[in-house]
Formats: structure tokens, C-alpha cells, sequence
């Protein structure tokens, strides 16, 4: 297993082992990225997953690998050279296709002219050596059920067909012709309805299958799901039994004839189907992966969004005929005051409602503003850069993507339960600003608008694969255990729902943990929970320096050396960077601690609790722009990404409607993955190429801007 893993990852074997043994003792992956890199040679969590996928795998095809070797052995068919192939088999399609023969079967043609005796005659004509078969044929004609030679005949190809279809070396070969030959072909249905006219480029599409693009596969298989194209995946059919004919009938065949008409039954009526079915399973595979993948990169992108920090926060979900609805949030996102304002029409209180903001502001000593980016965003965002204020004051636009499902969720109204839906609102839009990463794992992650085609792929992956994700950014940020909720905490490796709910209990009865020790208290936080968590929890304010830092517990003793070598105390030791520049790793390795962990122990000690997220860097759209109806071709205008696919990225400059910057016009240069060359809320300038504003459609480029 380990072999076969590490040369198929192209990763060391000692690596994958090690790895695989953390993995089969619990340790979760962030913990073993960060803190058990003498183990893993110092993979990285992208590696150890690709690890923790193929093992699950290779256990899988364990599994089926015992299931077919039992079910032939109970129909007394197993020999040693057929259990021999079935256990060096790497792929299912090669047990499949070994197991095909021995698979129990519905009535079939083949079957049925098994059931008339048949069988023998179709040696005969597939030993392709005996030119009087049909004269042989005859003998089966006492059947009640076989008139004449003729109908012996067939029957007997029937069997053949069957026979062909069921050689692995048959299925193989046919499976490498259609992996280099079949194409996708899609037509639209006669009758069938497309209103948007969403795939009116697949009416009459073909393409290589080889080369076909993830989303457009998916975007083909939605089309045909919704029943407007049909499509048909395989190579050419000749090209297809030609194959096959060479394969089965001999040089010098005496039944070249018969045979020719069995393989061309036996691709037409079962092959072609059967590796249609596979190639079809394969592809859908492949396409949800690579689209999963770009949710997942997008979600992680977002999720590391800049924070604005602890500072006290105005938030503004807006509206038209309902209003704006205002909060006040304190530094740690605690609400202090709602209410509601009516700027915009039909009520056009725009006087009142400056003035409302501008006491707020002034009131609460506000920092920031924060304003929802959905209906009545840019209107209420030259709103607020029109009112007066005592000092300079940031406003922000947030995008809102989830906020609603937020404030309609059993959490906001266990949160909030004294407010209705808009002002939890509100408040989530506030908290975005504040602290993105606290506040969108609230959220349901396929609920948040970042990917393509995520109601399509395969949704037990998907969100096996966002979980991964989630646990990755909250893992590498790192968790404040005096002040973050229930929700993020069951993120942190080793905590879970159940035990993040205890933390917090025990915290309202407690008072603030003032030791990372203090964990251990918890019923059912044991050590294995303790060594897992630690290292990622944070403590400002602790009694010991080192719990506010990402060095683990179990290294402490480590970092006392260091100290007693500078002569030291911990705190002073942190403080103190020119001296930590004279410490050498190398002095402080051990049997217990390698060089990766000492060196990981100094880099952290010399930036101790350095947050990975960027500075925040405030943005603002064209003030002149603020519909569709306003952009005019070349134009040239600031945007910020919103969202990345395989096909491109979509950029929002202000105007209600996202435009597509298609792959080829991100840069001069040949782009493959855009995920290369932008990130999603990264600021940009782009160009106006076209505007349909029928069909709501905008067209972007980042090219040629000068």
C-alpha cells in the first residue's frame, strides 16, 4: 500500500508512511501539517490530503477486491492465477472487468442461447479452425425452439458477443481507443424549451472528450438534465469494431464472417454502452473535482479576507421602500443600537437620515462603516460619503452574499433573539468588515455565491472537501478562546460541535481561560483532544506568554532552553528580536524535537501570533458609475474580483451586475488557471468590451488598459 501510494502521489515512502500513521491515530491534518513535520518530511496540508484521499481509496479497492475473490470462489471459479489478477489489479475498471464474467446476470440473448445448449457450438465458431460449423449447426435443430442451422448460428454469436464483450484485453484496448478517440456531441431536442437561451452554444457542439473543459462538461450534462440537449459520447463506430476486429478474428479465420457480425453486435449492443456509461461516470468525476477544486480555492480566498479588526463598527443593510437598517456594533462585535433609516424612494428622507448617521457616529465614537453591497448599495454608499462627519470615517461596501441565510438560521435567532431577520442582518454585515472569517463560518459555505456549478458536483465531496477548507484557514489564523464563538471553535483540530459548546459553557461559568491547561478542566477534553487543539488556540493576556502563540505546549520546554541560554525570561525572550537573530536551531535538536520543529519554534517566536491575513485595503467604485446604463464601451474602471471559475473571473465595478472577465482576457500572456493570476476581493482595473443589457450580460477585459 505505502508503495503504491507514494509512487502514484510521487511523494517518499517514508513520508507517506508516517503520514498514514498519524492519520490512522486521529491527528487531523493541520496538526500534522504544523506540528509533525519530522514525520512527514515537512509536507503540507495539500499533500497530506492527497495522502489521506489515496489510502481511503486504496482501502476501497481493497474492499472490492475481497468482495469479487469471495463471490467467485462461492461459484467454485476462483483459480490462483484469477485471484493473482485480481489482486494486482490498481484500478476498479480492471477488477470490474476481470469480475464481468463471473457477475451474476439478468436474462440475456447470450443466456437464452445458453439455455438451448448453444455454448458448444459457439466454440466451434470462435475457434475459427472449422469451416463446416454450419453443417455442425444442424445437430441443434432438435431444439424446440431452434427452426433451422440459421437460428443456431445466431444464437451461438449471441454467446460470442457476449464472450467479446467480457475480454478484459477487449474492454482494455476498447477503453485506450475511446480515451485518445471519443468525442462529445450535443444537439438540442426538437421540442425542447430554452427561454434564456442558456445553451445555445451546445445546440450543435462536438469536441474532442479529451479536451472537453470541466465547466463545459458540466454545463452539458445540466442541459441535457434539463432536457434541452441530447448528447452522445464515443468515438467513431467503424473506427470503434475495426478495433475489435483485429483484436478477435484470426489471419487465416474459417468464420471470419460470423465473427465480424458477433463484434459488431457486442460493441453495438453491449461495449459501447457499458464504456459510455463508464466514460460518462468518469468524466462527471473529473469535472466535479476540478470544479470543487475552484470552490474550494475561492472559499479559501474568502475566508482569508482581510479583517478590519477590533474597532467599533456602523453597519447598514440597505433598501428602498423598507429602509436602510443601521446597527452599532462595540469592538468585539457586541450590538449596541438598531434602527432605520429611509434615504432612498419613495420616502427620500435623505436630510434625516445624514443627520441620524452623523449622531451615531459622533454618539458611539464609530470607526467604520460597513455597508451591504446588494439593492440600494452604491445609493446608500453616496449617501454616506455626502454626510458630514467630525472626523474622517472609512466606509466600506461589504459584499452580502449569505447574509440572509445567516439571518434567517436557528444561530442568528439563538444569537439575537430579541431582533428580527433584518437587523441579524445588518449585524452579520458589520461583523463581515470586523472579522470575515468569524462570521462566514456561520455560514452553510455552498450558500456563500463563490464557485461554479456547485448544485451539479457531487455533494457529499463537495462538502467534505469546503470542510477541509474551512478547518485549513481556521486553523492557520488561529482561534482567541476568551472571545471566539462556538461556531469557529469547532473548527480548531481535535474540538468538534459538541466539545466547542462545553468551552464556551464552561467560559460564561468560569470567567476567561487564563491557561491553555485550563482546556483539560472540560468534561471530555482529554489529552489526545488537548494535543491536537493547543497548538492553534490563543490566549491575550495569558499567564504564560507562550499561549498567545502557536508554539505547542509540548515544545515549551524547548523555548526554556532558549530563554536560559539568552538568560531570559519568556516574555523578554519574545520581546527581544535582535537576540532571538543569535539563537542556531541547531543547538536545540533533539531526539524529541527535530530541526523542523526548533526552526518553526524561532520563526514563530520572532513574529509570534502573526496573523496570515493581508492589511485591509479600502476601495472605492467610480462615482459616476451605478447601472448598467451608465457604462459605455472602453471604458476603463476600478472593480473588485467576486468570483473565480475555471472559464474565468467575474469582476463588480458598482453597477448591481457582474461582469465576466472571460480566461483570455485576463492578460497578454496564455492563462490557464485564472486562480494564477487573481484573487477573489482583489482590486482591479478592467476594461468595458460589451454590454447586452437584455440578456444582462457584461464583458470585461484586464488587457491593453493603457
Amino acid at each position: 500500500m505505502i508503495s503504491h501510494i507514494s509512487k502514484k502521489l510521487n511523494l517518499d515512502r517514508k513520508a507517506v508512511q508516517g503520514t498514514i500513521e498519524l492519520l490512522e491515530k486521529g491527528a487531523g491534518i493541520p496538526f500534522i501539517a504544523r506540528y509533525r513535520k519530522e514525520a512527514t518530511g515537512g509536507l503540507d496540508e495539500v499533500a497530506i490530503e492527497n495522502i489521506r484521499d489515496a489510502h481511503l481509496q486504496y482501502i476501497e479497492l481493497e474492499k472490492r477486491k475481497k468482495y469479487v475473490i469471495e463471490s467467485i470462489a462461492k461459484q467454485d471459479l476462483l483459480s490462483d492465477i484469477l485471484q493473482q489478477k485480481i489482486e494486482q489489479s490498481l484500478t476498479l475498471s480492471e477488477i470490474e472487468d476481470i469480475y464481468l464474467p463471473f457477475k451474476p446476470k439478468r436474462k440475456t440473448k447470450a443466456s437464452v442461447a445458453k439455455e438451448r445448449g448453444l455454448e458448444p457450438l459457439a466454440k466451434i465458431i470462435m475457434s475459427q479452425n472449422n469451416p463446416d460449423f454450419y453443417f455442425q449447426a444442424e445437430h441443434y435443430t432438435k431444439h424446440p425452439d431452434i427452426a433451422d442451422a440459421e437460428m443456431a448460428v445466431s444464437g451461438a454469436l449471441d454467446i460470442i458477443a457476449e464472450w467479446i464483450n467480457e475480454r478484459p484485453a477487449v474492454r482494455k484496448s476498447s477503453r485506450r481507443l475511446w480515451q485518445r478517440q471519443a468525442v462529445i456531441q450535443s444537439k438540442k431536442k426538437t421540442k425542447a424549451e430554452d427561454e434564456q437561451q442558456k445553451f445555445k452554444p451546445y445546440y450543435d457542439w462536438e469536441e474532442r472528450m479529451s479536451k472537453a473543459p470541466s465547466h463545459r462538461v458540466l454545463a452539458l450534462l445540466r442541459g441535457e438534465k434539463e432536457g434541452v440537449l441530447r448528447l452522445k459520447i464515443g468515438p467513431d463506430e467503424d473506427v470503434a469494431i475495426n478495433s475489435i476486429k483485429d483484436y478477435v478474428i484470426k489471419t487465416d479465420s474459417t468464420s471470419r464472417h460470423e465473427i465480424s457480425i458477433a463484434v459488431k453486435d457486442s460493441y453495438r449492443r453491449l461495449l459501447s454502452s457499458s464504456l459510455e456509461t463508464e466514460f460518462r461516470a468518469e468524466l462527471k468525476e473529473n469535472a466535479d473535482a476540478k470544479a470543487i477544486n475552484v470552490f474550494a480555492e475561492n472559499l479559501r480566498q474568502l475566508l482569508m479576507t482581510s479583517p478590519l479588526g477590533q474597532k467599533v463598527c456602523l453597519a447598514i443593510d440597505p433598501g428602498f421602500r423598507s429602509g436602510c437598517k443601521l446597527v452599532v456594533l462595540d469592538a468585539q462585535g457586541k450590538l449596541l443600537h438598531n434602527e432605520t433609516i429611509y434615504p432612498h424612494p419613495p420616502q427620500r428622507e435623505a436630510t434625516m437620515a445624514k443627520k441620524k448617521l452623523s449622531s451615531l457616529v459622533n454618539m458611539y465614537k464609530v470607526e467604520a462603516i460597513a455597508i451591504g453591497n446588494g439593492t440600494a448599495g452604491r445609493e446608500t454608499e453616496k449617501l454616506v460619503q455626502n454626510t458630514h462627519f467630525d472626523r474622517k470615517i472609512q466606509a466600506v461596501m461589504v459584499n452580502e452574499n449569505g447574509a440572509s441565510i445567516y439571518s434567517a438560521s436557528a444561530l442568528a435567532r439563538e444569537e439575537f433573539p430579541d431582533y428580527d431577520i433584518t437587523v441579524r442582518g445588518s449585524v452579520s454585515i458589520g461583523r463581515r468588515l470586523m472579522d470575515p472569517l468569524a462570521e462566514l463560518v456561520k455560514i452553510d459555505p455552498k450558500s456563500i455565491g463563490v464557485g461554479q456549478y456547485q448544485h451539479d458536483v457531487d455533494q457529499k465531496k463537495l462538502q467534505a472537501k469546503l470542510a477541509d477548507v474551512v478547518s485549513s484557514v481556521v486553523n492557520s489564523v488561529g482561534v482567541e478562546l476568551n472571545t471566539a464563538s462556538k461556531e469557529i471553535l469547532q473548527y480548531v483540530v481535535g474540538i468538534g460541535p459538541s466539545t466547542a459548546k462545553k468551552i464556551v459553557d464552561f467560559r460564561n461559568e468560569n470567567g476567561a481561560f487564563e491557561s491553555r491547561k485550563q482546556l483539560m478542566k472540560i468534561s471530555g477534553f482529554g489529552a489526545k483532544a488537548f494535543e491536537q487543539a493547543a497548538g492553534f488556540i490563543r490566549i491575550r493576556d495569558a499567564r504564560n506568554p507562550l499561549d498567545n502563540t502557536a508554539v505547542h505546549p509540548e515544545s515549551y520546554s524547548v523555548v526554556d532552553k532558549m530563554a536560559k541560554k539568552l538568560k531570559k525570561n519568556i516574555a523578554e525572550l519574545i520581546e527581544d528580536k535582535e537576540s532571538m537573530k543569535l539563537l542556531q536551531a541547531e543547538d536545540f535538536v533533539t531526539d524529541k524535537f527535530g530541526l523542523f520543529t526548533v526552526k518553526d519554534i524561532i520563526a514563530e517566536l520572532q513574529k509570534p501570533n502573526r496573523d496570515p491575513r493581508s492589511k485591509i485595503e479600502f476601495f472605492e467604485f467610480e462615482k459616476s458609475v451605478n447601472s448598467p446604463q451608465d457604462l459605455e464601451e472602453g471604458m476603463i474602471l476600478p472593480g473588485i474580483i467576486t468570483n473565480i471559475t475555471a472559464f474565468g473571473a467575474f469582476v463588480d465595478v458598482g453597477v448591481h451586475q457582474d461582469g465576466l472577465v472571460h480566461i483570455s482576457e485576463l492578460a497578454n500572456e496564455f492563462v490557464s488557471d485564472p486562480h494564477q493570476y487573481v484573487k477573489l476581493n482583489q482590486k482591479v482595473q478592467i476594461k468595458v468590451l460589451k454590454i447586452d443589457l437584455q440578456r444582462k450580460r457584461l464583458q470585461f477585459s484586464m488587457k491593453d488598459l493603457n
